[in-house]
């Protein structure tokens, strides 16, 4: 296997960074709400945070506790 001889710099490893950018965030519909929101995120509508089509929990609930 092939072993670098010398540690590269941080200009010479940003460099080679420098060309992977993300062109625009991911959004998606979801199916239940019809909202848009961010892929594999959860997200808030109307007091509830969905997740993958299903509520996970309330801004009622959480006060109560």
């Amino acid at each position: 296997m092939a072993h670098p001889k010398r540690r590269q710099s941080k200009s010479r490893r940003n460099k080679r960074r420098s060309h992977f950018k993300i062109k625009e965030p991911l959004l998606v519909k979801c199916a239940f709400t019809k909202q848009k929101h961010l892929y594999h995120h959860a997200y808030w509508h109307e007091n509830k945070l969905y997740y993958r089509g299903k509520i996970v929990c309330s801004k009622n609930e959480k006060e109560s506790l």
